[in-house]
């Protein structure tokens, strides 16, 4: 009998385009750090795309004119990317010798993030999981799960960071 080797792929084969991390306030940092991690070995930059669902896009991009739903229940610069998720980027990747940028997507997450990899030819697209809260659990019973929406909706690779994974106990180790 023999063995079919097993094709060893390169981390950059066929990805030229960077790598897009879906980032949000108080996100957790392994996330950001995964991202990094990808863009880093393949040599892509990488870009933090933070989609505010408060507002819509007016041009129909996810760059462009944004205004708010409710234009009624907003500041004029509430839609802008809040100043401590950008210091935490920056804290985050400033020396790691990667070239990134942040951008502000309007809408949806999933749709703005897809749009947004296809706008910029991204190579892969990285979002991190929900918490394991009430909270988390009911927004997702409601608006679904931003990864699931993408990994079946477009063709990109979708990297789903575990953000706090929940290990079953196994009680035959005992």
């Amino acid at each position: 009998m023999t063995e079919t080797p097993v094709p060893h792929y390169e981390a950059s084969s066929g990805m030229s385009g960077p790598i897009l991390v879906g980032v949000m306030p108080g996100q957790r940092p392994v996330v950001l750090e995964q991202a990094a991690h990808v863009a880093a070995s393949a040599g892509l930059p990488l870009v933090c795309a933070y989609a505010d669902v408060t507002v819509y896009p007016v041009d129909g991009t996810m760059g462009g004119p944004a205004a708010p739903i409710d234009p009624d229940g907003v500041d004029d610069d509430s839609y802008k990317i809040p100043e401590s998720l950008r210091q935490a980027i920056a804290t985050q990747l400033d020396g790691s010798g990667i070239e990134w940028s942040v951008v502000q997507l309007a809408g949806e997450p999933a749709r703005a993030l897809a749009r947004e990899a296809e706008d910029k030819g991204a190579s892969m697209i990285v979002v991190g999981t929900r918490e394991h809260k009430l909270a988390a659990a009911l927004k997702e019973l409601t608006a679904g799960s931003v990864a699931r929406h993408l990994f079946h909706r477009q063709a990109l690779p979708v990297l789903v960071v575990p953000v706090n994974p929940r290990v079953p106990i196994d009680d035959d180790d005992d």
